[in-house]
């Protein structure tokens, strides 16, 4: 679904982004995981148009993609979350959800004269799909509830609610677990793999909880230092030394050496 080429990206002398390669399967649940500073997040915005690559290009579902910006990939199938959640703090649960469909036709000034008519079928519609999204998600208790008032779990269920108001191809999660408790974490975890399994969604995650990454990510990809470093399954990278060394700073031969002494 995804094929990222060889993608550079320089801030000055910084390098954040260094060659990289990787490939997100159709249908997969990828996990993106590294040390802070390894540069995730950077290859996110690049993936999501918010950074335009140095080099290298970008590939959604075969089409290459290379500069377009976030609307254009949205139209495209390509949505994408934030660590931190990004709310319309005064509008319901039920109003945020409705506000992502595109093209309504209460947004123009001169259709609330001439097509009121079309409007209110239009925003039945958009609503009775917003209470779908909201049953499958299982938050009817907060549906009317301000999105302000929401806790950091259900601000993230929120807008994983939000790209299922549109028919997303891929939606890239940037650590969707972050300050969210463990029951909720959990109702999230579902949420996923429920959209996978049921609705066919690709996803590709950033996360430090390797707990969360286990349950949900197959395959697991490494960066450290702008590149990538390993690809393989949770148990895999795991117990690759490489990786123990650009998370820890020592791999399995330091540690048994020290150990022995």
């Amino acid at each position: 679904m995804i094929k990222v080429e060889n993608v550079s990206k320089h801030f000055g002398g910084l390098k954040a982004v260094d060659n990289a390669s990787l490939e997100i399967a159709e249908g997969s649940i990828t996990g993106l995981i590294g040390p802070n500073g390894a540069g995730k997040t950077t290859l996110f915005n690049i993936v999501a148009g918010l950074y335009q690559p140095t080099s290298g290009r970008i590939l959604l579902d075969g089409e290459d993609v290379t500069g377009l910006k976030p609307h254009q990939l949205f139209h495209k199938g390509l949505l994408r979350t934030f660590q931190i959640a990004h709310e319309f703090s005064k509008l319901t649960v039920t109003e945020n959800l409705m506000m992502v469909p595109d093209q309504q036709l209460g947004e123009s000034i001169w259709n609330t004269w001439t097509k009121r008519s079309q409007i209110r079928e239009q925003e039945a519609q958009i609503r009775a799909k917003a209470n779908e999204v909201i049953d499958f998600l299982k938050i009817s208790h907060i549906a009317d509830e301000l999105a302000g008032n929401l806790s950091g779990g259900q601000k993230k269920l929120l807008e994983l609610g939000r790209t299922m108001m549109v028919d997303a191809k891929v939606v890239l999660l940037d650590e969707v677990g972050a300050g969210v408790n463990r029951t909720l974490l959990g109702e999230i975890g579902d949420a996923i793999l429920r959209l996978n399994e049921e609705r066919g969604y690709t996803f590709c995650m950033i996360e430090h909880d390797m707990d969360f990454i286990g349950r949900l990510c197959d395959p697991v990809i490494v960066m450290a230092e702008g590149g990538i470093l390993a690809v393989g399954t949770h148990e895999e990278v795991k117990n690759n030394e490489e990786v123990i060394e650009a998370y820890l700073g020592t791999g399995l031969k330091n540690k048994t050496t020290k150990e022995a002494a």
